[in-house]
């Protein structure tokens, strides 16, 4: 089997395992100021790993500002709207609902900003992922207490902009950084997400970590599996394939982070859930499956 044929399977099941870290990070750090940690440990890292294997950086200030504006984009802006919202009452449910529509925001905005063609069959996969998502957390939606626990439309529109700066992020991405070594533009797409997260964080946290033993694990996991093997793997994948097809993996996640989250937490795995699983994936295959000349 080659890298190929295996990164779509190990970027979902790595990136789908972020849920139940935000989750368990929670108790121990305030959601952006975990975040700041991550970007921290994720550049010293990369830039080692630079260092070792002799990575070329890039040969211009304008290559190297796209890249981090793309991590701005991609990390900063994404992540902290997401976990930021999460933190302020916005049910995992819900947002994982909005993480659904993000496939189709990224292939109705691919075929405006890079004229990226979708098939019939494509557009058929990418509404069907949509429906399995939906169909998987909408048992959870339903359920909520919302007099114990009232939503309010701030986080939620916070979360639906974290969407939109990925979707334009992932396009940003494919028309900028389609050259240059992987390994140097993550390096320098984290120092672009450092410099969103770290005012935000200033501005609307008390940057409390209690320093225990479980902190320890859960940023050691966000930035080895998360931050340098999950992201390298989107690089790898954005590069090599088209964008839209990239982004249906996403529909993906939720699913598996609801059967991670039965396994570490203990949290209903429904029939809803399993349908809408099993759907989810038929609209990623349909997405991806190369068509008959």
């Amino acid at each position: 089997m080659t890298l190929a044929r295996l990164a779509p399977a190990i970027f979902v099941l790595l990136w789908s395992t972020g849920w139940v870290v935000a989750k368990y990070a929670a108790v121990y750090a305030d959601p952006l100021t975990f975040l700041v940690l991550r970007y921290t440990l994720a550049i010293l890292l990369f830039i080692g790993f630079c260092l070792v294997t002799r990575a070329k950086w890039p040969t211009s200030w304008r290559a190297a500002a796209h890249a981090v504006i793309s991590g701005m984009l991609l990390h900063g802006l994404y992540l902290g709207a997401v976990w930021w919202a999460i933190g302020q009452g916005v049910p995992a449910a819900i947002s994982g609902i909005i993480a659904g529509l993000q496939p189709l925001m990224t292939a109705v905005a691919a075929s405006v900003v890079i004229d990226e063609q979708l098939s019939i069959q494509q557009k058929l996969g990418l509404v069907l992922g949509f429906f399995g998502i939906a169909l998987a957390v909408l048992p959870k939606v339903l359920v909520i207490d919302t007099g114990a626990t009232p939503i309010h439309l701030l986080p939620v529109l916070i979360n639906v902009l974290g969407m939109a700066a990925v979707t334009y992020g992932t396009l940003y991405q494919k028309r900028h950084l389609q050259s240059g070594d992987i390994r140097t533009i993550a390096a320098l797409q984290y120092l672009g997400a450092l410099i969103v997260t770290i005012p935000l964080a200033l501005m609307l946290e008390d940057l409390h970590v209690t320093w225990n033993l479980q902190i320890f694990a859960a940023l050691a996991w966000s930035v080895l599996g998360l931050s340098m093997g999950a992201i390298a793997l989107l690089l790898y994948l954005i590069r090599r394939g088209q964008v839209s097809r990239a982004a249906s993996l996403i529909y993906l996640v939720p699913p598996l982070a609801a059967v991670q989250a039965w396994l570490f937490f203990g949290e209903a795995l429904t029939l809803p859930m399993i349908i809408g699983t099993v759907i989810a994936v038929a609209g990623v295959y349909l997405t991806n499956r190369k068509q008959q000349a």
